[in-house]
Formats: C-alpha cells, structure tokens, sequence
C-alpha cells in the first residue's frame, strides 16, 4: 500500500510509519515540526520529510490510505485535499484494528496503570519466548519501540486510552479495537485534568465494553467502585467478566512477597498498586493460556522501567526512587509505598510541581496533606516556567507553604538550590523519592541520586 501520514512526527505516528516501511508499504509523510527522538528515527529509516509543513502536493491519486495523527487539525490543507479527492482516512486507532482483524487484541483500558500493566503482560510473553504484537504509548526495557506489527503474530497487545481518535473523530481511540480481551484496571475522574463530564467519562468505559466482541473476556479491577458500577450497568452484554483483586503479600527487609498458594514469590517492584497491577496482568495472561507457575516466575524479575515508583541507585543503606506523580492522591501514594516498603527507614520526598499546576491556586490546595508520611519534603518550581506565565514568585511560594501544610517543607525555585539542599543533606540511613510530571523538566534523577548518597557524617 502506498500510506501518507498527515502529523508523522508523533512518538506514536513516527513508530507506526517506520513499523509499516519494514513491513514493505510505501511511506511518505508531513508534519509542521518534528523533534527527537522520532526525528533521528524517521531519519534512519529514510522517512523523514524533505521539507518541514504542510504541502497538499504530496496528495495524490496514487495513495491508497491516509493516516490522521492527533496532532493534525481539522482545516489542515493536506486533510482537505484528501477529503476532497476521496482517498481513505485512517485515525490511528481505525487503522491498527484493521491490521490486526486475525489476531487476538488483548486492549488494556483505565484512568491509570496501563502502561505499567501491559509492560508486565509483555515482560511475561517475551521471556516465555510467546509472539505477540503490541501498541503502546511509553518507551519500555527489553523492547526497541512502541509499535510492533507483524503478519505471523497470533495475538497484538494495546494499550487503550480513552481520548478522542482525531481531528475529525470525537470517539474514543478504544472505542474501535473491538477486543478479543478486555480490562479496564481503574476508573477516576479529575475535574482539573478532564475536558469532559464525569458522566460522559464514565460512558466512555460503558461504551468501551460494549465494544468487546461476543462471548469475548472483560478482566476489571472487583475493589474499584466506579469499576465495578460500570460493569453492572453493561450486564446485557454476551461477554464473560473475571473480577480480579491484590494478592496477599508481605514484606521483609525491603523485599516485597507476593503469596501464591503456599510459596512466596519475591518481588522487583514495590506498592499495592504494583501488586495489583500483577494480579490484572496475571488475569489476562491466564486467558492467553499462560498457566499460573509460568507467570509468577516471569514476573519475579520484573522492573518497572516507566517512572513508577522505579528503583535508581542504591548506597550506604540508602535507596532512590523515582515516580511519575501528577495527581495529588497518586504522590500520596507512592510516598504511602516506599514508607510502607521501608517501614524503619526515614524518608525525604522532592517533588517538581508542573507549572500548570502552579497557574491554578485552586489546584495548589488539592496538595494538602499530600506529603504528612514523608518525614521531610521538597517542592520544587522551575521559577522560568513561572516567569513566563507573569505569575508572582512570592505568591506562589507562600501558597505552596500554606496549602502543603508540612512540618519540615522545603521550597525551591532554582534547580541549583535542590542540588545545594541534596548535597549537603545527611542522607545516612535516610531514603529519596523523587517525584514529577513535567516532560519539560530540568531535573536530572542521576544528580539528584548522586549529590543525594554523598556519604556524610552529620545527623539526621
């Protein structure tokens, strides 16, 4: 097939195109700006663009499909074109069902935890040496993109978010996998973070079982309410549902032992939401025909590679992690873990709040409290970002101080001065979680790690 690619920049887009060049379609595509890494990529393998924007000469009779990336807007003069010249428009989410219609497509759905799901799902497959397919939106260990399509694999794995396909598509991109095998892991609606009603999110997951095939498999989370509404209300549908909840565990000396039976499986990775995580994973796995024994020694040595609550470096009785945190509830969480894991273990949390949120002093507040387990804590705003939304320093300084509501917080607005406070804290016996969302960060985790474990002889 001869395949354009309107927005062939996107992380998602730039794996998709080179994935179908190796498969022996002919690839063009376009974009108004293209930035590593998926520039370097196109480059190496031949895809990237001779000229950067829009250019409706690249539309012609000769192609069989266009591929619409998000990015692309409605008017886009090359979108237009083709709509005008009749040619096949793909949304991506259109386009990877129509590849895989001979597979079994195993979607992974919910609010949080996909990627950290089907990281486990995939870890498991790969070692068992299984071959599979996949679509997912972060880069992972073990595997060189995020798009693998082939003609021989039996089963695709995607990872399914509920935003909408396109410029010119309102529906949801999970909405047209039509999964062999479903799960939706949790369900949460944040009013500061969603562009859309609580209600029409949550019809969005209704929506979504809807569309598992008949006498398909739905797998949900049995200890998340919302989830389980939602299954409830979607009972008409000729699906079967296997309800799964955490495992009994316990931990010993740092090491968390997930309990199978009468064995103790010893754990890479730490919190409850891991350990659900696991148990979801498991669920799906056991419906791909992998037994239990073979599963739980694949995951033993899993690690999560994706910013949650990832293990970095270890020294002197210290341990770092990092954590991608962008809720207030998902940082009380992760401190919650790692105090939980490290129960004898005093613990200091640095957190780099996302300018977005710093805007919003109304979003400031949901923070309060939000750190009380963490024995010391760290706010850090990157005060550029600050400058350039015109908003006082002091301000917001003074908001975070009072709605943060810590005995021994810690406000930073320069990223040298966190290097400062890291250096010469005594770190002795003492663990760091490093926290944030910002893709823009200036913070680099192995120098926070670094300046951090410096031996040094003072006291707590």
């Amino acid at each position: 097939m001869r395949i354009h690619f309107i927005a062939i920049g996107g992380s998602v887009m730039s794996n998709l195109a080179i994935s179908l060049a190796r498969l022996g379609h002919q690839i063009s595509g376009s974009d108004d700006q293209i930035v590593e890494p998926s520039k370097s990529k196109l480059i190496g393998a031949g895809l990237y663009p001779s000229t950067i924007g829009w250019d409706v000469d690249r539309i012609t009779e000769e192609l069989d499909a266009i591929i619409l990336g998000k990015h692309a807007e409605a008017d886009n003069p090359e979108l237009r074109k083709a709509q005008e010249m009749g040619i096949k428009i793909y949304s991506f989410p259109e386009f990877i069902y129509e590849q895989s219609k001979n597979k079994t497509r195993v979607v992974i759905a919910g609010t949080f935890g996909k990627t950290t799901i089907i990281s486990m799902i995939m870890h498991v497959l790969k070692k068992l040496g299984h071959d599979f397919d996949y679509v997912i939106g972060a880069k992972l260990e073990g595997f060189d993109s995020l798009i693998k399509l082939t003609s021989q694999a039996p089963i695709i794995l995607v990872e399914g978010d509920e935003y909408y396909a396109s410029s010119i598509d309102d529906h949801s991109k999970f909405h047209y996998y039509q999964p062999n095998i479903a799960m939706i892991s949790n369900i949460h609606w944040d009013p500061y973070n969603m562009e859309i009603t609580e209600e029409a999110y949550y019809r969005q997951f209704e929506e979504f079982i809807d569309t598992i095939v008949p006498k398909g498999t739905l797998v949900y989370n049995k200890e998340d309410a919302n989830v389980v509404k939602i299954v409830g209300e979607t009972k008409d549908c000729k699906i079967n549902r296997h309800g799964y909840k955490m495992p009994n565990y316990t931990i010993n000396k740092g090491v968390t032992y997930i309990e199978v039976g009468d064995i103790q499986i010893p754990l890479q990775v730490i919190g409850k939401q891991n350990l659900s995580n696991i148990a979801g994973a498991y669920t799906v796995c056991e419906w791909l025909g992998i037994k239990r024994q073979e599963f739980y020694e694949s995951i033993s040595d899993f690690r999560s590679s994706i910013r949650y609550l990832e293990f970095v470096k270890s020294e002197h009785g210290s341990v770092v992690y990092q954590d991608f945190a962008h809720t207030p509830t998902k940082l009380k969480s992760s401190i919650h873990a790692v105090k939980e894991q490290f129960s004898n273990t005093k613990l200091l949390t640095v957190i780099e709040l996302n300018p977005y949120d710093v805007m919003n002093f109304d979003k400031i507040e949901l923070y309060r409290d939000s750190m009380v387990e963490s024995d010391e804590a760290v706010v850090f705003v990157n005060k550029n970002s600050i400058k350039e939304k015109n908003i006082i320093l002091s301000n917001v300084v003074d908001k975070i101080i009072s709605n943060f509501n810590h005995p021994k917080l810690s406000v930073f607005t320069d990223i040298h001065e966190v290097y400062e406070f890291l250096e010469f804290f005594n770190s002795q016996g003492i663990n760091l979680l490093v926290m944030g969302s910002n893709s823009n960060s200036v913070v680099n985790i192995m120098t926070f790690a670094d300046k951090f474990l410096i031996q040094k002889s003072q006291k707590f």
